[in-house]
């Protein structure tokens, strides 16, 4: 392996390592992180969370460990791993931002509160922010047919996802997540419903 793979398997233990941490100190204290595919949710929530929870690991980590790509400059492999490390960073630090209020997927039967304060003052959807930055820098550090069309199937996932999410909290937070909304950006930034 070379520094480049080996670079890149680590941002993604750190990405993957950081979800199980959180998820286990969330599972100590009885909240249920992982709710992707789970509950009393519509049929087309169901279909983009289990689709959203199957896409990923798998073909990233096989595209890296065997690096089946075309050749790519160093310049973006060195890119392409930074961004991805910037990425898990977004990812991780939206994670401690939410506290226990942190879920993956949408909790139909927890009761959260709305967070807007650090990262979430710039992003509404910064762990999905995160994740789709993993996916381009994986992606740009290892260009293959089969990663690119899985990263962009992820990154349209994630989308669709996210707009699950915005009406599950329209409905639960009315008013207090309309307002929120007109200030901060969907991924980043000021206003981009």
């Amino acid at each position: 392996m070379n520094i480049y793979q080996i670079s890149a398997l680590g941002i993604l233990i750190v990405y993957y390592a950081a979800y199980i941490i959180k998820l286990l100190g969330q599972k100590k204290k009885g909240i249920h992180t992982t709710q992707l595919g789970r509950g009393d949710k519509s049929t087309h929530t169901m279909i983009v969370e289990k689709a959203l929870s199957k896409v990923t690991v798998l073909i990233e980590i096989v595209s890296i460990v065997f690096e089946v790509s075309f050749p790519v400059h160093r310049f973006f492999k060195i890119a392409g791993i930074l961004i991805a490390a910037f990425g898990t960073g977004i990812f991780i630090f939206a994670m401690i931002t939410m506290q226990d209020s942190w879920r993956a997927g949408i909790p139909t039967g927890d009761k959260t509160r709305l967070v807007t304060s650090g990262i979430y003052k710039v992003s509404r959807n910064p762990a999905f922010l995160g994740f789709d930055l993993v996916y381009i820098g994986i992606g740009t550090a290892f260009l293959n047919p089969v990663l690119a069309f899985i990263s962009i199937v992820g990154i349209v996932l994630i989308h669709f996802q996210i707009l699950v999410e915005e009406s599950f909290l329209a409905k639960v937070f009315g008013e207090e997540y309309e307002i929120y909304k007109q200030k901060v950006g969907r991924y980043f930034g000021v206003i981009n419903k």
